[in-house]
């Protein structure tokens, strides 16, 4: 029997990302077992995954961490963190493995000098490149999320039977966010209902598109949902409307339309919705043109330049037009 390490420490989006790979690693490895290595607060992503036989949480840098790990006596590592933490983990445990491209340095030059060298490959495809040497290939498949949840409390919480739009309001930082108002003009007159989900943060945001738009049948279940429970959400739903976000991945699990809002990050990072399978079902809508746009890989609390151009400019006008398409197709 082969054991295999995959190392992901973080975040939501990201351990969605290499569900690909956890699947045809055990699926193409007939007698492999995986284990995987992430911090604590991510292990619930893990627990309901069948092809995960052992999960292993990062909790501090010492020796009593890494001894479980060493014991395991692993015959391949594959680093799909890939930072100095993950680097210290692999010369630890001294056995065989490999990484993926990164691509770095190419993203700061898209960010701080806007020249876009980057190859047009999804962070997925590059993750493959890890276990290449394993003879393990993409099945094409897409990604994997796998809800486990208490239904009758779920029911209790959420009692739509109705068809409906979901929207994830949220996203870590502003600059990835469609503020309120802007927002609401997009969902003004959709014929459906609509879910907002996010957590307890996203409440006030959520509250204020509910007053915006006062004719419209709205459920604001920010803050009220458990993470899994939000994905049954997501799962149910006619067409999610999301940033660029972990909802938006986990939508991409699922076989409804995805409309993604990118703000200040951009889709040639690699990140936009996976679906090699379903490749016309999803758009994305971004504000090209921008000299200031990639601002930053991640994003920012307040917009450097402070027009926040990249969704004030958004048409929403379009963005609304895509989800009727996507209603009218479904």
């Amino acid at each position: 029997m082969q054991k295999i390490l995959i190392i992901r420490l973080s975040s939501i989006g990201d351990i969605v990302l290499i569900s690909p790979i956890i699947r045809c690693v055990k699926q193409q490895l007939k007698d492999a077992e995986v284990h995987v290595l992430t911090k604590g607060q991510y292990q619930t992503l893990y627990n309901t995954n069948p092809y995960v036989s052992k999960i292993y949480t990062w909790e501090e840098e010492n020796a009593t961490s890494f001894a479980g790990l060493k014991a395991e006596n692993y015959d391949f590592v594959v680093d799909l963190h890939k930072n100095i933490r993950t680097s210290k983990v692999k010369t630890i445990l001294h056995k065989k493995g490999k990484s993926f491209p990164k691509l770095n340095f190419q993203k700061w030059l898209l960010v701080n000098f806007k020249k876009d060298i980057l190859p047009n490959i999804h962070i997925v495809d590059r993750y493959f490149e890890a276990v290449k040497p394993l003879g393990v290939t993409n099945d094409q498949k897409g990604l994997d999320f796998f809800i486990q949840m208490d239904e009758e409390a779920f029911k209790k919480k959420f009692t739509f039977t109705d068809k409906y739009i979901v929207v994830a309001v949220g996203a870590k930082f502003a600059t990835k966010r469609m503020p309120p108002k802007k927002l609401s003009e997009v969902l003004d007159g959709l014929p459906l209902p609509i879910v907002l989900i996010g957590g307890k943060e996203d409440q006030d945001s959520a509250q204020q598109i509910v007053e915006l738009l006062p004719n419209q049948k709205i459920t604001n279940t920010c803050g009220l949902l458990s993470f899994q429970e939000s994905a049954q959400v997501i799962k149910d739903a006619q067409v999610i409307v999301t940033h660029d976000t972990g909802m938006m991945h986990i939508a991409s699990a699922f076989e409804l339309p995805i409309v993604s809002i990118w703000g200040n990050t951009v889709p040639a990072f690699g990140m936009y919705p996976y679906r090699p399978q379903a490749p016309n079902s999803y758009s994305i809508h971004e504000v090209l043109g921008l000299d200031c746009r990639p601002c930053s890989k991640i994003g920012f609390d307040t917009c450097p330049k402070g027009h926040f151009n990249c969704m004030m400019l958004q048409d929403t006008v379009a963005i609304q037009k895509r989800i009727l398409q996507f209603l009218k197709n479904n």
